[in-house]
């Protein structure tokens, strides 16, 4: 008899961790005054430009936007002191803000800011008399109200650069703004990002209801995302499983991205720019994986004091970060800590659950043009059960990431990056254990070669040491017991890889990425190497509609159905796992800065190792069945920022995913036909901010190993009833002097208790109400 899969990992996971769910350069015009003070005013400065690059071809005339019409910025009503704000804009040809990110600065001043440069009017920027759409840096400036002296009886003559008097009210009026000043920086069309990816700015994110303010659990609202089961962090995207999804932190390979039993991100929050979902036919920078790609990008570092915390009924965590040597360097510390096991000990005396994360990064800038950094970070997880004065682990995991980087900005305005990466994971199933110690070595170059042609090349080279305890609870001469075991035998698998792709603006409004990544694996004596072209487009049919395309092909090593840290199954046994995959799509930019997406998405997958989408694999199979997966479908996103006044998303997937063994194909264990997410985010006024979040799929097929399933059952197998969920967010935000804050926030995951079924039987309700407080300064 071989090592039992049923019940499997996964479910072993999903109902230990569901049974503890259940117990915004312009310039602003000062704001009018009031009778009694002058009323907080809004001022923008411009940064210093950067030098001038210098390239032996001729440069480019380059002319920067210059605003038109810029209107006030209003201070926002009922805060205080005095903030900085720094904004993103990206301006289109004709001059209008098509679209605003946050990248220093805090609500309501970045709220405020935000709304009032969607306003904002530029002359577009050209190049050699041609318009085009740049990105330009602009600074936002509040100023608090400040004391003045009672008016006095006698006239007396105005100072110089005071506000005139009105004639109509004796109210001083709003001096003009000064004349506008070059922008900071413009990145051209090249820096758009790709059109297979979907992008969401933690700054966003924090508004969502259910998602706790952690920017990784934004991923199962986004479209063609099917989740395995509500709040658990393992989701497919496009068909692909948990287990061929990456993930990745700066570049930096990561094993899973949330904490044990529905917990939060294994990332403060504080440190994280955005998320960028790459649901498929991604850049060639990424590969080694078939299905998906998830990357996070950290802020910039900044070396102004400045840092963020909140407490809640689960964890506690900060960061801080400033700056040392006159600027030239950064240093950031941030951290997460669970107190869960005192609170659950007293609901449930025999279980235990500790999660803890950590993060540093150091920066320094030898030259203007070089920097050289440092950034460690890691994650535990424990979840236990205690018995009889026994205790096991039910799961265990661990990582830690320790990687230092070089940067030298070219004269050409290019960029070369360096890294070398140490790792380590390890996982724990009862007593069964694997290890890995990752070695990581990349190396990357972002070049112009022309005024319309990008290059983008790079390469990597990583080394796994992988090592497992082999089972102790049962016998070691057992033959089935032996070929589980030897899925994990000691080795050291090595991958190398080199990739280009070049950003190619053919027309000012056609854009083609064409690439091909070249891998080669070897483990164990085995060799395989793997081409993988990738070609994406962008094609402006108007200044507000958008064409869309991407095709690619990704390989793989076999995997898990989800990711385990230190889990190198398989080496290279049965060869490595293709996907293909092609989607296209159009966008539409909507009035009040609401953008469309509807997207034809078609992948296959071949010689698949998906361990759990593979239903009814029957007794004296192999132990890690191969398969040919499918899934196709159209996805809709209508979304509005969520910090708007009034913000939401609606997200909508239509789509079908199936597995063949053999010739008839059957549904995806985790196949659903539609998944659907919708959410509302308003400020109520009086610094209250409420929202809701409406998440609904229909159930998936009814799985079973039952070594007497036939075929037919496979291919019409019955389903679990459909599911839906209510989330809520309220927040009360205070402002204090400067760009200090605190807030108490109150949030509920699943606040209508509804239970969900999972082949058949009922688990939860997974539901998490949380209550906390948050500040920064």
């Amino acid at each position: 008899m071989r090592p039992s899969l049923n019940p499997s990992l996964l479910s072993a996971v999903v109902l230990a961790m569901t049974s503890l769910a259940s117990t915004a350069h312009a310039e602003g015009e000062p704001a009018p005054a009031t009778s009694a003070a002058p009323a907080p005013t809004t001022s923008t400065a411009p940064a210093e430009p950067p030098a001038p690059a210098t390239s032996a071809a001729p440069a480019p005339v380059l002319v920067m936007p210059v605003r038109e019409t810029a209107p006030e910025v209003p201070y926002p009503e009922g805060a205080k002191g005095d903030a900085r704000v720094m904004l993103v804009l990206t301006i289109d040809k004709e001059g209008a803000v098509q679209n605003v990110v946050v990248q220093e600065g805090t609500d309501p001043f970045a709220a405020a800011a935000v709304l009032a440069a969607y306003g904002w009017r530029f002359n577009p920027a050209t190049r050699d008399g041609v318009p085009i759409t740049v990105k330009i840096r602009s600074e936002v400036g509040f100023q608090g109200p400040v004391e003045v002296p009672a008016p006095v009886e006698e006239p007396t003559a105005a100072p110089q650069n005071s506000a005139p008097k009105s004639a109509a009210d004796g109210k001083p009026k709003a001096l003009p703004p000064p004349p506008p000043r070059p922008s900071l920086e413009v990145l051209i069309r090249a820096d758009k990002p790709p059109p297979s990816v979907t992008t969401v700015a933690r700054t966003e994110v924090r508004q969502i209801p259910g998602t706790f303010g952690d920017p990784f659990r934004v991923l199962d609202t986004l479209p063609g995302v099917t989740p395995i089961i509500s709040g658990l962090p393992y989701f497919y995207v496009r068909g692909a499983p948990p287990g061929n999804v990456g993930y990745f932190l700066d570049g930096i390979r990561v094993p899973y991205l949330f904490h044990v039993a529905i917990g939060p991100s294994i990332v403060n929050p504080a440190m994280v720019d955005r998320v960028d979902l790459y649901s498929g036919g991604y850049p060639a920078q990424f590969g080694r994986y078939a299905g998906a790609i998830v990357s996070a990008e950290t802020t910039t570092p900044r070396d102004d004091l400045h840092g963020e915390g909140n407490l809640r009924l689960f964890d506690v965590g900060a960061m801080v970060e400033g700056g040392f040597a006159d600027g030239k360097g950064t240093a950031m510390l941030g951290g997460r800590y669970s107190y869960t096991g005192g609170l659950l000990s007293l609901l449930s005396p025999t279980v235990g659950l500790d999660y803890r994360d950590y993060q540093a990064r150091v920066t320094y800038d030898v030259t203007p043009r070089d920097r050289i950094g440092v950034f460690a970070f890691g994650a535990y997880d424990r979840l236990i059960d205690k018995q009889n004065g026994i205790t096991t682990t039910l799961f265990g995991a661990e990582f830690y990431r320790f990687d230092t980087r070089y940067e030298h900005r070219l004269d050409s305005g290019g960029v070369i990056r360096v890294n070398g990466t140490l790792g380590f994971d390890q996982s724990r199933l009862s007593d069964f254990n694997v290890r890995d110690w990752l070695y990581d070595f990349r190396i990357a170059l972002v070049q112009p070669l022309s005024k319309t042609i990008t290059l983008r090349a790079g390469a990597d080279a990583q080394f796994d040491q992988y090592s497992a305890d082999p089972h102790k609870w049962t016998d070691p001469d057992n033959p089935s017991l032996q070929a589980f075991d030897a899925l994990f035998p000691p080795r050291t698998d090595t991958a190398l890889a080199t990739y280009a792709d070049v950003v190619w603006r053919l027309d000012p409004r056609v854009e083609i990425t064409p690439g091909v990544r070249l891998d080669m694996y070897r483990s164990e004596g085995t060799a395989a190497v793997a081409a993988d072209p990738r070609l994406s487009m962008r094609v402006d049919l108007t200044d507000r509609i958008r064409l869309l395309h991407a095709l690619g092909i990704a390989h793989q090593t076999p995997s898990f159905g989800i990711p385990i840290p230190g889990n190198g199954v398989g080496g290279l046994q049965g060869g490595l796992q293709t996907g293909v995959q092609a989607a296209s799509g159009v966008e539409v930019s909507l009035p009040q800065a609401t953008t469309a997406t509807l997207t034809a998405f078609d992948g296959v997958f071949l010689n698949m190792s998906d361990t759990f989408g593979v239903p009814g694999a029957r007794d004296g199979g192999p132990l890690l069945p191969r398969s040919t997966g499918h899934g196709y479908g159209l996805e809709f996103y209508l979304r509005r920022r969520m910090t708007s006044r009034l913000g939401g998303y609606l997200s909508y997937t239509l789509s079908k995913s199936t597995r063949a063994l053999g010739t008839i194909p059957f549904p995806s264990t985790f196949d659903r036909t539609h998944v659907a997410s919708a959410a509302l985010a308003y400020d109520l006024g009086a610094h209250w901010r409420a929202g809701t979040r409406f998440t609904f799929y229909t159930g998936a097929p009814v799985s079973s190993r039952n070594a007497t399933l036939t075929d037919a059952e496979r291919a019409n197998p019955q389903r679990d009833p459909p599911f839906y969920r209510l989330d809520l967010r309220a927040e009360r935000r205070w402002n204090l002097s400067g760009s200090r804050w605190f807030s108490f926030v109150a949030e509920f995951l699943n606040s209508t208790l509804h239970k969900e079924t999972l082949s058949g039987r009922e688990v939860g309700p997974v539901a998490i109400p949380s209550l906390g407080l948050e500040g920064g300064f």
